[in-house]
């Protein structure tokens, strides 16, 4: 490596990855939509879904080796670290309900699923839209407008679960429950890593204006 790659930020470099890694969180969550919409070739769409959470994988290793071999960076080493760790969880997150649904033997899913893929995938949406903001960040009331979506989606997705875990306990079947509830509380868990993404984005806003 020479000693300009040293000394000039390579902005392209973590963007680029940043904008790539975004998109494949939005393909996870739009395959999520489509998984639990039509709940079919489960094997097949799971398998799927892991060739996705690999591809994430591969893009957060590689800004992880761009940090570690970059003298100066464009933003604080820390907020790379962050914003790639909280990204790679979204999509942990997307991918394990999915595998836990085929796991568990889930043969239809409900309303309650729909509704919290369908939030995921609108958070996601704003996400990617937040995290292309941050390249040159020339308007960070934007981002932010972006963030505090995220976080109202998130409230939503509080009460639908809520809602669904209340009508759950109505019902008899013990094991039912069991498998139903981790499935819910893992969809919206999701929703509360949406927010975490929002609020890094929110604070590199703020700290490179």
């Amino acid at each position: 490596m020479g000693i300009k790659e040293w000394v000039v930020p390579q902005d392209k470099a973590f963007f680029d990855l940043f904008d790539e890694m975004a998109k494949t969180v939005v393909s996870a969550a739009d395959l999520l939509v489509e998984f639990v919409e039509n709940f079919e070739n489960v094997k097949e769409q799971c398998h799927r879904m892991k060739q996705i959470e690999h591809q994430g994988d591969d893009i957060t290793h590689q800004i992880y080796e761009q940090l570690n071999r970059t003298f100066i960076t464009p933003l604080e080493p820390e907020e790379i670290s962050r914003l790639a760790s909280a990204l790679d969880d979204i999509l942990d997150y997307i991918d394990g309900t999915a595998q836990q649904m085929y796991g568990y033997g889930i043969t239809e899913t409900d309303d309650s699923m729909i509704q919290l893929a369908k939030l995921i995938q609108l958070s996601v949406i704003e996400i990617e839209k937040a995290v292309t903001g941050i390249r040159s960040i020339k308007d960070p009331g934007l981002i932010e407008e972006r963030c505090i979506e995220v976080n109202r989606l998130e409230n939503i997705a509080d009460n639908v679960l809520g809602h669904a875990i209340m009508d759950l306990f109505k019902t008899k079947d013990a094991v039912t429950i069991i498998k139903l509830k981790d499935i819910y509380e893992n969809l919206e868990m999701a929703t509360d890593k949406c927010e975490d993404v929002a609020n890094v984005l929110s604070d590199i806003a703020i700290r490179h204006t």
